[in-house]
């Protein structure tokens, strides 16, 4: 996928009419399940993604993402934990100009991990990796080569049908994937991950706050208005030393 295609992404699928498609209750198909289908063919983003050929409309969710706040530049190391299926690696292989399509801009990496088999995606390095393990930061850093600019985290926790436990399974989650992010960021780099209709929780703002220079709750336009989903922007990591030293570690 070339940098222009992704970049003409930003308004595919927005603003054109389509023809609404009913669907009809199948026999030993539930109600909830004919509305989520029908939801699914009339979702403009779809319908986008499928023209555009990513792999779920969630790789718009992080092209508006990165439209305003531009934290994929050209030779950026990208790392996107629980990369399945694929969309923000696509978006990230443009963006950074992983395959060197652009020979007059530095050329990126994207690693991409998960617990789970992901088809391969040109201009990306697909691991199949737990980044709760212990030597899990060690690993990227030497696939890397370094450390990375960009820590993205598009996972939610399977859910239970409890909203309580949900919660709390995604904030655990969220909070894994900062850890991991002081572990592997460049100093001045970003970390991105889906957190809860309130924004990241008081004290994983607070913390946020202290070690880098920008963070913003958002919703971008591509999540549907019906999700309690936003995303944390945190950019401008202020470095390993920071938080070295809030945890008591020394330099």
């Amino acid at each position: 996928m070339t940098g222009k295609k992704g970049e003409g992404a930003k308004t595919s699928g927005r603003g054109s009419r389509e023809l609404r498609v009913k669907v009809k209750t199948a026999k030993g198909r539930k109600l909830s399940s004919t509305l989520w289908l029908e939801r699914q063919l009339n979702d403009p983003y779809v319908q986008a993604a499928r023209r555009e050929g990513y792999r779920g409309r969630a790789a718009y969710k992080i092209l508006e993402l990165d439209d305003k706040y531009g934290f994929f530049r050209p030779g950026a190391r990208v790392v996107d934990l629980g990369c399945a299926p694929g969309g923000w690696c696509q978006v990230a292989v443009a963006r950074v100009n992983a395959l060197g399509q652009n020979p007059k801009k530095p050329v990126g990496r994207v690693l991409g991990v998960d617990l789970q088999e992901v088809e391969p995606i040109s201009g990306a390095e697909i691991h199949l990796l737990d980044f709760l393990d212990d030597e899990a930061d060690a690993k990227v850093k030497a696939w890397l080569g370094g450390r990375a600019d960009v820590v993205l985290s598009d996972m939610a926790a399977a859910s239970s049908g409890h909203k309580g436990t949900d919660h709390l399974r995604i904030v655990a989650l969220v909070e894994a994937a900062l850890a991991f992010a002081f572990d592997v960021l460049e100093d001045g780099g970003t970390f991105v991950a889906k957190v809860l209709a309130g924004g990241a929780e008081v004290e994983m703002q607070t913390l946020l706050k202290r070690n880098f220079t920008k963070v913003a709750n958002v919703k971008p336009p591509a999540s549907r208005s019906d999700s309690s989903e936003k995303f944390v922007v945190a950019m401008g990591f202020r470095g390993r030393d920071l938080v070295d030293g809030e945890s008591g570690q020394g330099g």
